[in-house]
């Protein structure tokens, strides 16, 4: 079945709060490319407290926004905008969109490309000359939606996991 598409105005566009951090996390992992944990388990693991501290982290940083997408009262979407200062171009600021999730089911609606042009304007408010987002490199789909939009293929990423 094709999702029907949504118009700007029947999505909100909002910072995240505390109460909305369950179903944020919800959304992560049923994005995640790897899922295998049923939805029972998503639902349990997205209460572990770990989640609140993370939000709590983010919600006091002045560098750091993190929005949810609604529609008709229920969170859809969530993403995070990360502002990073730098030497590179006479100091020119740079921001990092991450954590782009939609609710499987509102998928193909028009949800992520409204949220992706909040966090573009958001990041240009707060004097961002440069924007970049990382994917997945098994999420072909989204690499194709990210092109649509405008956003260059122009870097290989790399990771390295902490003990942390």
């Amino acid at each position: 079945m094709t999702a029907l598409p949504v118009s700007a105005p029947e999505i909100t566009i909002r910072r995240a709060k505390a109460g909305d951090v369950a179903r944020i996390a919800e959304l992560i992992m049923l994005g995640a490319a790897t899922q295998t944990m049923t939805p029972e388990a998503i639902r349990e693991e997205a209460r572990h407290p770990g989640y609140e501290s993370a939000f709590a982290e983010i919600d006091a940083s002045r560098d750091n926004g993190l929005f949810v997408a609604e529609r008709d009262g229920e969170v859809v979407g969530t993403f995070q905008v990360t502002l990073i200062p730098g030497l590179v171009a006479r100091g020119r600021k740079r921001g990092k969109i991450e954590s782009v999730h939609v609710a499987p089911e509102c998928r193909g609606m028009g949800i992520g490309k409204i949220m992706i042009g909040h966090a573009l304007a958001f990041a240009e408010q707060q004097g961002v000359g440069l924007i970049e987002l990382s994917s997945n490199k098994s999420r072909l789909d989204a690499h194709r939606f990210y092109r649509n939009l405008g956003f260059d293929q122009s870097n290989e990423g790399f990771k390295k996991q902490l003990g942390g």
